[in-house]
């Protein structure tokens, strides 16, 4: 798991009042552009969102295959349904419950199947490290321990602290409020400790 915001980067609230009203005309104006069914701007939306939306799709379903077919099935839905955006929510949050409910729906539907051996490429819940060097031993077993964690409470924390969406953000793609957002997190940070405690003794209780 990666947080994809860089922490040693300090950030002014004016500055990022200033940055975030920036953002939100240009979502407005490539959503604009989208509703005219510009191939360019659906290519700009792409190159702006792709990697975020990737990057949310994999931490929330635990593999490359399934990560891939929500991104793919979430643009669809964008394409699809792009008239229906009414502005109420910034252009960037309506896509990423989009891909929120393409990655629900997704589970949804491999769960009915009763997966067989043959179909699944990764065990549910698991999650594909970015390359073998970052496979450290706290890392596997806090991967292992939020991917127990009931799906609200673990899809609050992977968006928190994986990817730094504020609670504010969180709670609209969410659908849920800001005190819930923060409840979730704390309960879910809550939980985690108390695996990863279990975790550790039981580790150490293994006959060496």
């Amino acid at each position: 798991m990666r947080r994809s915001d860089d922490p040693a980067k300090q950030v002014t609230p004016s500055a990022a009042n200033a940055r975030t009203a920036v953002g939100l005309e240009e979502d407005s104006a490539l959503a604009e552009a989208c509703r005219t069914g510009s191939l360019s701007a659906y290519e700009q939306l792409y190159q702006k969102h792709g990697a975020r939306l990737k990057s949310i799709a994999l931490n929330l379903l635990g593999n490359v295959h399934d990560a891939e077919d929500a991104v793919q099935e979430a643009f669809l839905k964008v394409h699809r349904g792009i008239r229906s955006f009414k502005g109420q929510s910034a252009f960037s949050t309506w896509i990423y419950r989009i891909l929120l409910n393409s990655c629900y729906d997704l589970r949804r539907k491999k769960q009915r199947r009763q997966e067989t051996p043959e179909q699944d490429l990764e065990p549910q819940g698991t999650f594909e490290a970015p390359a073998a060097a970052t496979d450290h031993p706290l890392r596997l077993a806090l991967e292992a321990c939020v991917a127990r964690l009931s799906p609200h409470y673990r899809n609050v924390f992977l968006l928190f602290e994986v990817e730094g969406f504020s609670h504010s953000e969180i709670a609209a793609m969410l659908g849920i409020s800001e005190a819930s957002s923060k409840n979730m997190l704390y309960q879910a940070k809550r939980k985690l400790r108390r695996l990863l405690s279990e975790s550790e003794k039981s580790v150490k209780s293994e006959p060496s």
